[in-house]
């Protein structure tokens, strides 16, 4: 018998396809910007403030505009030397319709445009121009205004002048609107998403004005900083306990740059974050190696120099030093390697020991200098390691797989037959009432239901150890099976999504910002790849006539009541106060049925703003806190949603 090929279709060299222009960028834009999600979306304004942000750094620019208008289309201006316009030699066009059209061409490429850049594989501006429904650059230089506009990547007409300007102006300015057949979600811009980019930049290019102004809701900001990552450290630690004043160490060597802003709080996480050409390394590389390998060896030779770490003590190691510590590392770098185009990890291996060598010499002389300082972090890294000992014997009981079992708490998991992580999920459920509803009510198929009795530990003011001696806490930790902190392992999770489900309530509020902390802080992997979700309860059963309709805000319930064409007096409308005051298939229909069910996913777009707002809400410090809800007290609708 003679197995029959399976019938493909032909492959010859008529099934060879090549892609002109830019075409390519919109058959596969997640090559390009990382998808077409709202991700991908911001991304397309940060690649054209990435081009002016390069001139920034070499030294030609120093204030920046982005315009968000009414119709989501977007402005970026800069005062910079302007896109060339001239004839390019090979391509016998305008520089910049090649700039704006070619894939891989620019200044950035060792023409000497650019010292240092964060744009260099080159695709930029002219992916965003791809994906672009329209485009058009205005290009200012030799007192006179040069245009182009484009729709999908294409040049309407070549560069032309439209105009006279002042003689000394110079800069580019580019207005571009998404093009909503790539980008087919309900996605918009968000400005407190654009606002925690701009910052950054801000910060990392020391002396440039960033403005935003989005003419949707005529909001603005304005970031100018003299300071750089110094006032970045402090930016992050301003409702921490700071040990000393932010170490600052600079240097340059073989045209790299290398900055780092140090400092340590009494705080008991790291917050740590790293950037290659301004660009926020998220996954790190080789400059966040040199940083944390530094930072461990100054901290270990002061404490052997010093004899406050004996002959026979070990070493402290990386977990330990990193206790409460704040810093950023910055480098500019001629020829940076990037892991992938979004730029999320730096690969040069020179890098780390460039880092490793200017971080020791100045963190290792400010700490000779300042013994006072040098003690009390020493200080902090042997508690530090006292507390890691005693998490770590804790740890081993709380993720061993038959502590589950064993568990005695009133909030016992429930677990589901399932056994695909893919394919199974875990309810977070307030109560033991509740939980007993959601028990009755799930499909035990893959639904999973852990109640907590009452509010888990504040984890934002407690080592580890300590978190870890809470009982609901380990039953957390046993459930989800990654283990915690920096021994998190993705690939032992149980459960593909975790479901915060709380009251409605004041109380449930703060159970879920509670839960939402421990998972930023311990398991924050868990929350970037996705996997953590809120429930969205109903608040109002609406009856009437035999109809029952649910409402999950107050809006919705009075479109339902005007549709139904009756007051609420007349409807029997129930408002449900808790999870335990629903039977369980009204549990199931409303808030566990895939089918009708609204879920939140929780995401962290900036980690260093998360990492600021939840030191904020859930820290020591009284007065921000305080701030912060007098600020935004406004913004509430209904504080039981």
């Amino acid at each position: 018998m003679v197995d029959k090929k399976p019938n493909v279709g032909q492959y010859d060299a008529t099934s060879i396809q090549v892609l002109e222009g830019l075409e390519a960028v919109r058959r596969r834009p997640g090559m390009y910007v990382g998808g077409t999600d709202i991700k991908a979306l911001h991304h397309l304004i940060y690649e054209v403030v990435d081009n002016s942000i390069d001139e920034a750094l070499s030294g030609v620019c120093n204030r920046i505009e982005i315009i968000i208008h009414q119709d989501d289309s977007v402005t970026v201006t800069d005062n910079g030397r302007g896109i060339p316009v001239g004839i390019h030699p090979q391509k016998n066009k305008s520089a910049l319709e090649v700039v704006m059209t070619v894939l891989h061409a620019g200044g950035k490429f060792g023409g000497g445009g650019y010292k240092v850049s964060g744009g260099l594989h080159g695709v930029g501006v002219s992916a965003v121009n791809a994906l672009s429904e329209w485009c058009e650059v205005e290009v200012y230089n030799e007192g006179k205004v040069y245009f182009q506009r484009y729709e999908r990547g294409i040049p309407l007409e070549p560069v032309k002048v439209i105009g006279k300007t002042d003689p000394d102006k110079t800069g580019t300015k580019t207005t571009f609107r998404f093009d909503r057949t790539i980008f087919k979600e309900e996605i918009t811009f968000r400005f407190e998403t654009l606002i925690a980019r701009l910052r950054e930049m801000a910060f990392i290019t020391r002396k440039v004005l960033i403005h935003i102004y989005d003419e949707r809701s005529d909001r603005e900001m304005n970031f100018y900083y003299d300071g750089g990552i110094v006032s970045f450290v402090r930016y992050l630690n301003r409702n921490r306990e700071v040990l000393h004043p932010v170490v600052f160490a600079e240097k340059e060597v073989d045209d790299i740059v290398v900055e780092a802003a140090i400092q340590y709080t009494d705080a008991y996480t790291e917050s740590v974050y790293s950037f290659a050409n301004t660009i926020n390394t998220i996954d790190g590389g080789t400059h966040l190696t040199g940083l944390r390998g530094a930072i461990t060896r100054v901290i270990n030779d002061y404490a052997r120099k010093n004899n406050i770490l004996k002959e026979a003590d070990p070493n402290f190691s990386g977990e330990d030093t990193r206790e409460g510590l704040t810093a950023i590392i910055s480098i500019k770098h001629p020829d940076p390697q990037f892991e992938s185009q979004t730029k999320v990890k730096l690969m040069n291996p020179e890098v780390q020991g460039l880092v490793q060598q200017v971080v020791v010499e100045s963190f290792g002389t400010y700490l000779e200098e300042n013994p006072s300082t040098g003690r009390a972090i020493v200080s902090k890294c042997l508690t530090s390691a006292r507390a890691r000992d005693a998490a770590r014997k804790a740890r081993d009981l709380v993720i061993r797989k038959s502590a589950l079992e064993s568990l005695t708490l009133p909030g016992k998991l429930a677990d589901c037959s399932n056994r695909d992580s893919q394919n199974s999920e875990l309810y977070i459920v307030e109560g033991d009432s509740a939980g007993g509803t959601a028990k009755m009510g799930r499909d035990r198929h893959f639904q999973a239901i852990l109640p907590l009795r009452g509010k888990i530990l504040n984890t934002e003011r407690a080592r580890l150890d300590k978190i870890l001696s809470n009982n609901e806490v380990k039953s957390l930790i046993s459930a989800i099976g990654c283990g915690v902190g920096d021994h998190f392992d993705m690939s032992n999770l149980r459960y593909g999504r975790v479901i915060i489900m709380t009251d409605a309530d004041v109380d449930g509020s703060h159970i879920r910002a509670l839960l939402l902390t421990f998972f930023f802080r311990y398991m924050q992997p868990l929350i970037e790849e996705g996997h953590v979700f809120i429930a969205q309860p109903p608040l109002y059963r609406i009856s009437y006539k035999k109809k029952i309709e649910y409402a999950y805000t107050e809006q919705e319930k009075d479109v339902i009541l005007k549709r139904l064409g009756v007051t609420s007096e007349k409807a029997a409308v129930q408002r449900y106060k808790g999870l335990g005051e629903m039977n369980d298939d009204q549990l199931w229909e409303t808030t566990m049925d895939p089918q009708n069910r609204i879920l939140l996913q929780v995401d962290i777009e900036d980690a260093a703003e998360a990492d600021r707002t939840f030191d904020m809400l859930m820290g020591a410090a009284v007065p921000p806190r305080t701030r912060f809800i007098t600020t935004h007290a406004h913004d509430v609708r209904n504080l039981d949603v």
